[in-house]
């Protein structure tokens, strides 16, 4: 039997490379932007080292972030700082002012005014590190979306899931707690908050953490 030519509708094949190409760069930016924020793991060394210290550390950064932000949106050029801004924003930021650095910051701040140090590190280490992973392996390979959160996936909460389990275990060494703080914490990254999740996050990672006794 003769195989039929099927006909393609023009612009077809040049549609299909443009949202290849927005993917490996939407890839490329989320890289970058987690590459920034697996930084705030520092944030229990230092708290182990001064809880002041910390708190002034990230009040500063947080402030000196949305100020130099700020004045990028006006035109003005900070060297070194607005072009990692720039290189990281999502493409929805294109234009805008990107606030995930300043919601990163007040989320770890918050960690550590309203938690005990374990529970503040416990906090941070979700965010840093189960935030992150989720997020790139949600962009790499990420193939089963979750209704009711807006593109996110099953791939990419259960990575959430796991890294935030060994977080909390490397922390606390009790396993059945750990498990309850992982499955919160992933229940909550996995909602529709967009860079609303950085502050989220942490206070239900920090709150199941403290009323787990730590």
């Amino acid at each position: 039997m003769r195989q039929e030519n099927v006909s393609i509708p023009a612009g077809y094949p040049s549609g299909i490379k443009a949202r290849r190409r927005a993917t490996r760069q939407e890839v490329v930016i989320e890289l970058t932007r987690k590459s920034i924020h697996l930084l705030i793991a520092f944030v229990p060394l230092l708290l182990s080292i001064s809880r002041t210290l910390t708190i002034v550390l990230l009040a500063t950064g947080t402030c000196g972030y949305a100020v130099f932000e700020t004045l990028r949106m006006k035109g003005i050029h900070i060297p070194l700082i607005s072009a990692i801004t720039a290189k990281a924003a999502r493409l929805r930021d294109a234009g805008r002012f990107v606030k995930g650095p300043v919601t990163l910051g007040l989320g770890a701040l918050a960690s550590v005014l309203l938690f005990s140090p374990t529970s503040a590190s416990i906090a941070v280490y979700i965010l840093a590190f189960g935030d992150s992973f989720s997020s790139i392996v949600g962009k790499t390979v990420g193939k089963i979306k979750m209704p009711f959160t807006r593109g996110k996936s099953l791939e990419g909460s259960l990575t959430c899931f796991l890294v935030s389990l060994l977080s909390t275990f490397a922390i606390s060494r009790q396993f059945g707690p750990s498990l309850i703080i992982a499955a919160v914490s992933t229940f909550v990254e996995a909602l529709p908050a967009k860079d609303w999740d950085n502050i989220l996050l942490p206070l239900a990672a920090g709150l199941t953490a403290t009323l787990m006794g730590f």
